[in-house]
């Protein structure tokens, strides 16, 4: 369905992306790694050739296929469960770059699962994205990632694969013969609005709409950040909130396809920070395990806007980096419950250690779970003068 001209242009932009998103600049001799699912195989390989081309020294590691983790999750005993393979520490300690290829076979292939069992093979691989993290923040690592279209994906949108991919193409702007041009010309544009909210002292935010009424508060030393190369589409802009603050109700009316499990109509009312109740229409036990796997998973560990003049995705597609961005009638807004993103911090990342996370109320947790609301909705600021101004309306910020 993709042309190796098409994959090519694919390729250029998450090299784009990997590039961008890296504070410090890739240089010859660099290790970067290229994760993929099987059907991404096409993609991964010219992905490969450049970065070759590049000087890059390239590794590659092939995805659990879905009937290899399901037997994980299903036959392993709690030590295999958590092994974590020799020189895997070592090897994300000396990674320069990371690139993703998300393309799963199956959506639903770990439903019969116990949430429990995934949860502890999660938390023990946390170890292993704290090093990305740090490294990260020295400006000694980036990462990015991308959707290759699959079957199963797009029969769980309601798409025949035909017209998934043409949604594909189309949200990541594939169907242009310079798509890495308007990147950077969207780039340049978000980073206006970028600048402005960051230059707006904001006490907290009021999000209200039909089934939502939410307070966040941004904490000090926060800044807004988006469109920096780490998702392929990415539209949204966002921050990590003080987790403490978080008052009000939150209802995610997107689906959302995660491990192997389908949840829908996830409502969560949180009280000094904490989700204290948790409902879902369906998914409800894999919900709450999830938000229980460790201290911080029920907490927010961001807050994101997607303005609608930016994105091109107007349906759901089964996939949380497309929905996450969607753009349709009215934007969205998503929280992701779980760990917070230590680059929304406004001064120098390195030296932001966990003390003081802690103190800036960072939020830490194995856990980032988004969930979108995509209704009609008003986000209002709440300025340190004691002013009040609406900042977002009908899926468009409004500077």
């Amino acid at each position: 369905m993709m042309t190796s001209e098409i994959l090519g242009r694919y390729a250029d932009v998450l090299i784009w992306g990997m590039t961008t998103a890296r504070k410090k600049r890739f240089k010859k001799g660099d290790i970067v790694l290229i994760q993929y699912d099987v059907p991404a195989l096409r993609l991964a390989e010219i992905l490969y050739a450049k970065l070759i081309e590049r000087g890059m020294n390239v590794l590659q590691r092939m995805n659990l296929t879905s009937a290899m983790e399901h037997s994980f999750y299903s036959r392993g005993n709690s030590n295999q469960l958590v092994f974590i393979p020799p020189g895997d520490r070592e090897l994300y300690g000396h990674l320069n770059g990371r690139i993703y290829l998300h393309a799963p076979e199956s959506l639903t292939h770990l439903a019969d699962i116990d949430p429990a069992v995934i949860a502890k093979a999660q938390l023990s691989r946390k170890p292993l994205r704290d090093i990305f993290n740090e490294r990260e923040d020295q400006g000694a690592y980036a990462w990015t990632l991308c959707t290759v279209p699959t079957e199963d994906m797009a029969k769980k949108a309601g798409l025949s694969l035909s017209d998934y991919t043409a949604q594909l193409m189309r949200a990541c702007y594939l169907d242009e013969r310079q798509p890495v041009e308007t990147w950077m010309s969207v780039y340049r544009e978000v980073g206006n609005i970028k600048a402005w909210l960051n230059r707006l002292p904001v006490r907290a935010f009021s999000v209200a709409s039909e089934n939502v009424d939410l307070r966040i508060t941004p904490g000090a030393m926060r800044k807004w950040i988006g469109i920096s190369g780490h998702n392929i589409p990415s539209f949204e802009i966002f921050l990590s909130p003080d987790w403490r603050g978080t008052e009000g109700t939150y209802y995610a009316n997107q689906p959302s396809f995660r491990l192997g499990n389908y949840v829908e109509g996830v409502r969560l009312r949180f009280e000094k920070g904490r989700a204290v109740s948790i409902e879902a229409e369906k998914g409800l036990e894999f919900v709450v395990k999830q938000l229980s796997m460790d201290r911080g998973a029920s907490r927010v560990g961001e807050f994101s806007l997607t303005d609608r003049r930016f994105s091109r995705i107007d349906r759901f597609m089964a996939d949380t980096l497309f929905d996450e961005n969607y753009g349709g009638e009215y934007g969205n807004c998503h929280i992701a419950v779980g760990a917070s993103y230590s680059d929304t911090y406004a001064g120098n990342t390195a030296e932001l250690d966990k003390s003081m996370k802690r103190k800036l109320g960072f939020n830490d947790s194995a856990l980032h779970w988004d969930l979108v609301n995509t209704e009609p909705k008003t986000v209002t600021a709440e300025l340190t003068t004691g002013k009040k101004i609406l900042v977002y309306e009908n899926g468009e910020f409004r500077c």
